[in-house]
């Protein structure tokens, strides 16, 4: 004790035991830096590897090949009248045309009996926009390029079995295979043959349904936080509204599905795969998040923007409304950001309500059958043939190209309307 009372304060404090417990902080302060750079390194590592994943099995899918035919049209066996091709039932002559029959036969004698395979659907849906750009090609000989099949497609890929690589070799030295953009993929819907299915019936329908969602969840959620936190009493009642809105906003996205396919189709009678019952589902569940996150941003509005409101003689809603509300936008829209989010990747709750049918033209309102991106995703990745597997990461590609340009907005709409204080 003495030897302590003894030591002067200089020497307490520039001693080597102080020394060590300074170099000890020092060395624990540069640890954690290094743990939360390593967890930041680890997170970016793996966003990278699924971005390098995604794009080098799916961009593959943004692309198809096309082979050179040559179809004699007069000696072929299609019966179809010029003039019916130019008027407004074109689409629906040429569907019923037998044009695939047409691809086969000219393949065959082009190429052999073994390029009998050569061609699917999309090659037969090519060669109709050809007839409906151009009638007179019915009165002559053509070289088209068309489509190949799926399991072609992935031969030339390189992934493909060693019957369609050897197709492939022949029409390679022959200078009949190229490779262009596959603008199909973006403008039709689903099939059957991979070859032929495009995300735009799916793309549309997440649309219709996320704007159901924005348009329920959206006012609602935020009316409901400006309730509870400016005009509702403080009771039990109110405690338990609070402490249920807390608990729904952990609730699983499955048992929203269950409450849409009891309420909105049982009940209700609602139709069955359309954005407007995925919408209300999805509202369901992302309400209490929006409710959540608007109160605190309400909350974190300083209280003198209210006194001072009120002390120039503005009433409770002209406060609320004109003052705090403008100034806690940025924060709700934050929530509604995480909401939106959340929704648009949602897959369970659609799937209860029927949004897994086979959809094979895109929907024209919020009533008619549509499924979503997560939906047709993950029945893609179901699927056994080969074709799919770069279709699936291709649509992977869309649906966060399509969640980064929501969320763009969003956020545009956020720092648009931020203001400081």
């Amino acid at each position: 004790m003495s030897n302590r009372l003894d030591t002067s304060p200089t020497e307490r404090w520039a001693g080597d035991a102080m020394k060590k417990r300074v170099a000890r902080r020092y060395a624990a302060e540069r640890r954690f830096k290094l743990l939360g750079f390593s967890a930041v390194a680890l997170s970016v590592l793996f966003l990278a590897f699924l971005l390098f994943t995604m794009a080098s099995r799916g961009l593959g899918g943004f692309s198809q090949h096309e082979a050179k035919l040559t179809i004699d049209f007069p000696r072929s066996d299609l019966m179809v009248d010029p003039a019916a091709l130019a008027g407004p039932q074109a689409a629906e002559v040429v569907a019923n045309a037998g044009l695939d029959n047409v691809v086969a036969a000219a393949a065959t004698a082009t190429y052999g009996p073994e390029a009998a395979e050569l061609f699917g659907e999309a090659a037969a849906r090519g060669l109709g926009r050809e007839l409906v750009a151009d009638p007179e090609l019915l009165q002559r000989r053509a070289e088209l390029w068309l489509p190949v099949s799926s399991d072609v497609d992935v031969a030339a890929k390189g992934e493909g079995e060693a019957g369609a690589e050897k197709l492939v070799t022949a029409l390679r030295e022959r200078g009949a295979l190229k490779r262009g953009f596959n603008a199909d993929f973006l403008s039709m819907s689903d099939a059957t043959d991979p070859g032929s299915v495009g995300v735009w019936g799916a793309l549309k329908g997440s649309f219709l349904t996320i704007l159901v969602t924005m348009l329920l969840a959206f006012p609602i959620g935020v009316l409901s936080a400006v309730y509870l936190e400016e005009f509702a009493r403080r009771n039990r009642w109110n405690d338990l509204v609070e402490v249920s809105i807390n608990n729904l906003a952990a609730v699983p996205s499955i048992i929203f599905g269950l409450l849409g396919l009891a309420v909105f189709l049982n009940v209700m009678h609602l139709p069955r795969s359309a954005p407007l019952v995925g919408g209300l589902t999805l509202a369901l569940m992302t309400m209490p998040v929006i409710v959540i996150a608007g109160r605190n941003a309400i909350k974190a509005v300083p209280p003198s923007i209210r006194d001072a409101a009120l002390g120039v003689g503005a009433s409770k809603m002209q406060v609320v409304f004109h003052h705090v509300l403008p100034l806690a936008l940025p924060g709700i829209l934050t929530g509604t950001i995480i909401g939106m989010a959340r929704a648009l990747g949602e897959t369970a709750p659609l799937l209860m309500i029927g949004m897994r049918a086979f959809i094979a033209a895109p929907p024209s309102g919020i009533v008619e059958p549509a499924t979503v991106l997560p939906v047709q995703i993950f029945l893609w990745s179901d699927e056994v043939d080969r074709g799919f597997v770069e279709k699936t990461s291709a649509a992977i590609i869309v649906l966060l190209i399509f969640m980064l340009l929501m969320n763009g907005l969003a956020i545009y709409l956020r720092n648009r309307f931020e203001r400081r204080w």
